[in-house]
């Protein structure tokens, strides 16, 4: 959700009150906490439901501390699949970063967001730099999950775009554990030019945590960081599709067998 390109000429949610009702670093409450709990439960069972679900690396997602998530983003799926996924102890700190201008246009869709999916807005179009580091000590001194999508918005075309470096920014210098991951299918079941999405198979793939304590907080680094994460969801991604043609060819061997 990091982004830097194409500032519109009007921010359409300017009051200051707007981000005093959803700052960045906001903490939940306990009954926010609680709603979560539910909203996430019922997301999955509807997910469940409508699409054929399937995840994998499940093993890898830290069960206390702060901790940063980062993946591809094909569609609105994404967020909600991932939410899914986090096991009970996670689901009351789980914090997707989404974009102001689309998530918080107004007030009643700002406090719906931020109350039931626990959503952090980040302006797309502003400098970034105050929003980030705000975002930033929110995730070092707490023990938020956040979600983030480095390639800045959702895919166009189907194909995986560069991370930008503000995801560096967040991690460097630090002990916080980045767990990559790939979905694939949500790109398939809710392209842009959908109103709704349709149903269809979603996967999952969660890589092994990732920590950058070693890097700097300069901009080269928070570049290397970015480059690093994206091969290794690039490389998720390769894996799961290596296993789809295998599963699919030998669906196609137990079909010959059967005919």
């Amino acid at each position: 959700m990091i982004t830097t390109a194409h500032s519109p000429t009007r921010h359409p949610t300017s009051n200051a009150w707007i981000e005093k009702l959803v700052p960045p670093d906001r903490t939940a409450s306990d009954w926010e906490c609680g709603l979560h709990q539910l909203t996430w439960a019922f997301i999955r069972q509807t997910l469940t439901l409508t699409h054929s679900v399937s995840i994998q690396g499940a093993e890898n997602l830290p069960q206390s501390g702060p901790a940063l998530i980062v993946a591809n983003h094909g569609s609105h799926l994404d967020t909600l699949l991932l939410g899914s996924a986090m096991p009970r102890i996670l689901r009351s700190r789980f914090s997707p970063l989404a974009a102001g201008d689309t998530f918080f246009r107004n007030p009643c869709q700002s406090w719906l967001s931020s109350r039931f999916l626990n959503l952090r807005p980040l302006w797309r179009w502003k400098s970034g730099s105050h929003n980030l580091m705000r975002l930033r000590e929110s995730l070092t001194t707490g023990d938020q999950c956040m979600l983030i999508f480095p390639e800045g918005s959702r895919t166009r075309h189907g194909g995986m775009g560069h991370f930008k470096p503000g995801v560096g920014m967040l991690v460097a210098g630090t002990d916080i554990p980045v767990i990559p991951c790939h979905i694939q299918g949500a790109f398939e079941s809710w392209p842009p030019n959908r109103k709704l999405p349709k149903g269809g198979r979603l996967h999952l793939e969660i890589g092994k945590a990732r920590r950058f304590r070693s890097h700097s907080g300069g901009a080269i680094d928070w570049r290397k960081i970015a480059e690093e994460l994206e091969h290794e969801v690039r490389r998720l991604g390769s894996g799961t599709a290596c296993r789809n043609q295998l599963d699919s060819a030998l669906d196609d061997v137990h079909r010959e067998a059967a005919a």
